[in-house]
């Protein structure tokens, strides 16, 4: 009876071993990208990891942290409300478990402020505005006169990456991560008149120069970069737009940069086909959709077919499927547990919901 027991145990192990391997192989990456929680909320979110996010064959989970993470070497850019070094801990043991990889993001370069507030590293540290005559607005108001989106810091200020590496560093320590998330999405102030170091500078070698600085610093610290893909794609060209893509020449940035740079391509309102850009340009990418559950499950198969058809070297790049959340982790279990009946049918968590029912739907056929 004991060796029919142990029998089973290791032929349920090796099913469930191989299962995993062959989701693994259909699709590497099944991913979430949402805010870090709150201290209040990280027992709930912890929670929704061990009983929501793994069940559902979820192995990446990207947090953007910012400013939520008690930083020791630059304490001035802490939020007064964040998370310890115990509190993150607790984030890298539940990820640890199901073998999630956990990424920490912090946007560089661009973000650095909304329409009407600074974000913390322009507050604490204004000489690194790439753009200080452009004024906040007192209301969120766009299109505005200033044409203000968002501020960036300037790439070339001699103290900038000082800062900027001790926060990177310290991230990769808490979340004990070989990856990190560096932003560089939605750039719009870059080689600016105003700045006396990026003046007259193409704007396309200061975005590259910059992703070559943060990726030489993780290389160093044997980490691996991923960004947003938007920056590296003609707007005009492909059709989208400002956005989800550049109108301001840094696309030519794509021929500039280390390919083993990991691409999250973001489509929010169609499935565009611009993974096979970076595919086709030496890149790993993953596509990245938001809160439209239809085109969700579009995107997904996309990858899916992508990485059945072609040459095998491209195939291979075609690396899976990230779920990005732009509301708080709150809001997220919020709505994941106490949905609302008569809601709006066109949210990231339905979106995200709908592909934990997508991916699970997959591993039972690959069992």
């Amino acid at each position: 009876m004991k060796k029919l027991l142990i029998t089973a145990i290791v032929v349920f192990v090796g099913l469930s071993v191989t299962a995993q391997s062959a989701l693994d192989t259909l699709l590497p990456v099944r991913g979430l990208a949402v805010a870090a929680p709150r201290p209040a909320a990280l027992d709930d979110f912890i929670s929704f990891i061990d009983k929501e996010l793994a069940p559902a064959h979820f192995n990446m989970l990207i947090l953007r942290v910012e400013y939520n993470f008690a930083y020791e070497r630059r304490p001035e850019l802490r939020d007064t409300d964040h998370l310890t070094k115990t509190d993150v801990k607790k984030l890298v043991n539940i990820c640890k478990k199901h073998n999630i990889q956990l990424i920490p993001l912090f946007d560089l370069l661009g973000h650095q402020s909304s329409r009407t507030r600074l974000g913390n590293l322009l507050r604490e540290y204004p000489e690194f505005d790439e753009t200080p005559k452009v004024e906040l607005l007192t209301e969120n108001i766009y299109p505005n006169p200033q044409g203000l989106i968002m501020k960036s810091y300037c790439p070339r200020h001699p103290q900038v990456h000082e800062v900027v590496f001790d926060i990177i560093d310290e991230l990769l320590d808490a979340f004990e991560a070989d990856w990190f998330h560096a932003g560089m999405d939605e750039v719009f102030y870059i080689g600016e008149e105003q700045c006396p170091r990026c003046k007259g500078v193409d704007k396309a070698e200061l975005f590259a120069e910059e992703v070559r600085n943060i990726h030489t610093h993780l290389k160093n610290r044997n980490s691996r970069m991923m960004i947003w893909g938007d920056r590296l794609i003609d707007g005009r060209m492909t059709g989208t737009g400002m956005w989800e893509g550049s109108m301001n020449s840094t696309h030519r940035a794509i021929d500039m940069i280390p390919k083993d740079v990991f691409i999250c391509d973001w489509h929010y309102d169609q499935a565009d086909l611009t993974p096979v850009l970076f595919a086709a340009k030496g890149f790993d990418v993953a596509i990245c959709p938001w809160r439209k559950p239809d085109i969700t499950v579009t995107e997904l198969n996309t990858m899916i077919q992508f990485r059945k058809q072609g040459a095998l070297v491209m195939r291979q790049r075609f690396a899976g499927i990230i779920q990005t959340v732009w509301h708080s982790a709150e809001q997220l279990l919020r709505e994941y547990y106490n949905p609302n009946p008569d809601g709006p049918k066109e949210t990231a968590t339905l979106s995200l919901k709908k592909l934990m029912e997508e991916i699970k739907i997959l591993a039972e056929k690959v069992l």
